[in-house]
């Protein structure tokens, strides 16, 4: 009895206190009402993280500055203010000494096996896709590349902070095998092509890996299935729909690149015969434009695009480094994001942007909006993080489970040093992970619960291993390399 009077006027003091802090921090809670409902101390966890400057990324935006969150059995079951972590006794508890905690950052567009050929082709070549990319893979893919390639190229994302990535390629089961392997989440999405690759010696041969892959990979607990259908000019309407049904008789993501080049609209009326006015109301043409849609780039669209998009629910996959690098464009993403469509930030594959860091892309993005639109109120900080995490997640289709920390969503958690010489003094989080933040100032990476990355090290696999390994891809590429059009051609005489 006595017991049961001091729990309730416990409660009643705690409920109290929240109420008053709250009215003078509206934007921090100090306890969450699942934990507060929770008698006792002591209760079970798997992990404790403790002193650290929590952003949730929730619909709010609240945060703790000396903030604990819990983890157990892969998910967070408790985020609060500093006296939560007393209530529980976890196996491992982490002390974030006052870092920046925050959801793990989600890269919503990538090729990852093009790791193997980054930096390749960059000096006067007017084409790299045709002169450079189509050559390599077309002399150099094998099952052992992508997989090899894929293991650096997910190490890369997994210690920069990326805890889930898209990826359009071939052989995505080998992809799928490295990204379980480095343990972080992949949307992996097998490509449909009309013309023979290394996994399908058939135009459209992908459509039939793509279903293999899916009942491979249907309700695996990281790697989520898709289907891809390359881009409007590079696949027959008739197999774009193909695929979109494949996607939804197994209920997974689809995919497209779209509006990523000024003339789609011609190129598709050149090889298909399909006259519409824009790329985007080409694709509404054919009824692919639903919420499980994800348009790659979205470049080039107009206001009737932009609504047509919104309307049909599709989301976006906005990559501003590759598309400046490439000299496609800047996409409209400040209309895109007051439209309301949902929108996530992508690196595309590292032979278009060289990189897969998603620090660098959410600055250049606050920055290049700031640029082109010039009001340098547009893109804030909260706002590029919120596209890096939460945004990320909701053109996915995976907002329910991950983006943000709140009770009940998988644990994918990172650390970020805010002690170190280009993030310190963090007077704003927000303007720091913009604006200084990098993949080396990544300590903790956390996915689905599990640590992966401590204290800068992986855990998940041996990096000199992995580099070995690259270093044999190296010396293949460097001899194909020497074999390309583009080396045998003379420079124009001045």
């Amino acid at each position: 009895m006595r017991l049961r009077i001091l729990y309730k006027l416990s409660m009643v003091v705690l409920v109290t206190a929240s109420i008053l802090i709250g009215s003078f921090y509206p934007n921090t809670k100090v306890m969450n009402v699942e934990a507060a409902r929770i008698p006792g101390n002591n209760q079970k966890a798997d992990l404790v993280i403790k002193n650290g400057h929590i952003l949730t990324m929730n619909a709010k935006k609240d945060a703790f500055v000396k903030g604990t969150v819990v983890i157990k059995d892969k998910k967070i079951i408790a985020i609060g203010d500093e006296n939560l972590e007393n209530q529980y006794k976890a196996s491992k508890v982490i002390n974030a000494n006052g870092n920046i905690v925050m959801p793990g950052m989600i890269n919503t567009h990538n090729h990852v096996p093009m790791v193997a050929f980054r930096s390749i082709g960059e000096e006067g070549v007017g084409n790299r896709l045709f002169d450079v990319f189509f050559p390599l893979e077309g002399k150099l893919l094998s099952r052992d590349l992508i997989y090899k390639a894929s293991i650096h190229g997910v190490i890369e994302m997994a210690m920069g902070g990326v805890t889930t990535y898209a990826d359009m390629y071939y052989h995505e089961d080998e992809i799928a095998k490295a990204t379980e392997k480095i343990g972080i989440r992949g949307v992996l999405g097998e490509t449909v092509i009309s013309f023979p690759t290394v996994d399908a010696p058939e135009p459209y041969g992908g459509l039939k890996y793509a279903e293999d892959f899916i009942k491979q990979y249907k309700n695996h607990e990281l790697i989520t299935p898709s289907v891809v259908a390359h881009a409007p000019y590079t696949v027959s309407p008739e197999m774009i729909k193909a695929s979109k049904d494949l996607a939804k008789k197994y209920q997974v993501p689809f995919a497209i690149h779209a509006a990523e080049f000024a003339d789609e609209a011609q190129r598709v009326e050149t090889k298909f015969g399909q006259k519409y006015p824009s790329v985007i109301k080409y694709l509404d043409s054919l009824g692919i434009l639903d919420e499980n849609t994800m348009l790659a780039h979205a470049i080039h669209i107009d206001d009737e695009d932009i609504n047509i998009i919104k309307q049909r629910g599709a989301t976006i996959a906005h990559n501003p480094i590759a598309n400046t690098k490439g000299a496609t464009g800047v996409a409209p993403a400040i209309k895109i994001d007051k439209a309301g469509i949902k929108m996530g930030l992508g690196t595309d594959g590292p032979m278009s942007s060289n990189t897969m860091d998603v620090f660098g892309t959410a600055g250049y993005a606050a920055r290049i909006h700031k640029l082109v639109n010039k009001d340098q109120s547009v893109m804030p900080p909260s706002k590029v993080v919120e596209l890096a995490t939460i945004g990320g997640a909701k053109a996915l289709g995976l907002d329910k489970k991950i983006g943000s920390l709140e009770v009940g969503k998988y644990a994918d958690i990172i650390i970020i040093d805010t002690h170190a010489p280009n993030t310190f003094p963090t007077f704003d989080p927000y303007a720091t992970l913009a604006y200084a933040a990098g993949p080396q100032n990544v300590i903790d990476v956390i996915v689905n619960g599990k640590l992966i990355v401590e204290n800068k090290k992986l855990k998940t696999y041996d990096y000199k291993k992995d580099l070995k390994d690259m270093e044999g891809i190296y010396k293949q590429v460097a001899e194909v390399e020497k074999t390309l059009p583009y080396h045998q051609q003379k420079p124009t005489s001045e």
